[in-house]
C-alpha cells in the first residue's frame, strides 16, 4: 500500500512500477524521459544507503518514502550522515499508525481516491478515510 501512496504522490503518465525485490538495479518507481534516460527514481522502505547514492547518480531526482516505525529513526539514523550530502535526494516518513491504517485498505479490488492538499494527503477507499501527514526527513531544492 505504500508502493500505492507512491504512485499517487508523484503521479504522472509515465511514471512506471519497476519489478520490485525481483531487481535490484530497478527502483520500484520510476519516471524516464523518452530517450530513456531516469528523471525519477522512487524507492519505498529502508533501501541501502550506498543503493541510494548510486541511484543519485543514475536520476535527476531521487525519493526515498520510508516506513517502519522505529526501523526508520535507526535507518536514517545510520544513513543520514551520508545521504545529507546527496543534492537530488529527498526522504519523506510516512508514520507507523498511517501505513497500518492504509493496510487496512488493501483488497481484491480497491477502488482508491487520494486527495493532496496543503500538504496533507487523504486516502479514501469510499467507506474509510486515511489521513497521511508526511514528516520530512530532508528535502531538495529541486522537488517537483
Amino acid at each position: 500500500m505504500v508502493r500505492v501512496l507512491a504512485f499517487a504522490l508523484h503521479a504522472d503518465d509515465v511514471l512506471a512500477f519497476g519489478r520490485g525485490l525481483s531487481a535490484d538495479d530497478e527502483p520500484d518507481l520510476w519516471r524516464r524521459d523518452p530517450t530513456g534516460a531516469i528523471e525519477q527514481w522512487i524507492d519505498v522502505g529502508l533501501p541501502d544507503e550506498r543503493d541510494v547514492r548510486k541511484a543519485c547518480g543514475r536520476a535527476r531526482e531521487v525519493s526515498i518514502l520510508a516506513y517502519g516505525g522505529r526501523a526508520v529513526d535507526l535507518w536514517w539514523a545510520g544513513a543520514r550522515e551520508k545521504l545529507e550530502r546527496q543534492e537530488r535526494l529527498a526522504v519523506r516518513e510516512v508514520p507507523l499508525d498511517a501505513s497500518r491504517a492504509l493496510s487496512r485498505l488493501a483488497g481484491r479490488s480497491m477502488r482508491l481516491q487520494v486527495t493532496i492538499q496543503d500538504g496533507h494527503v487523504f486516502v479514501t477507499d469510499g467507506d474509510s478515510t486515511v489521513a497521511v501527514d508526511l514528516r520530512v526527513l530532508k528535502g531538495t531544492s529541486g522537488a517537483r
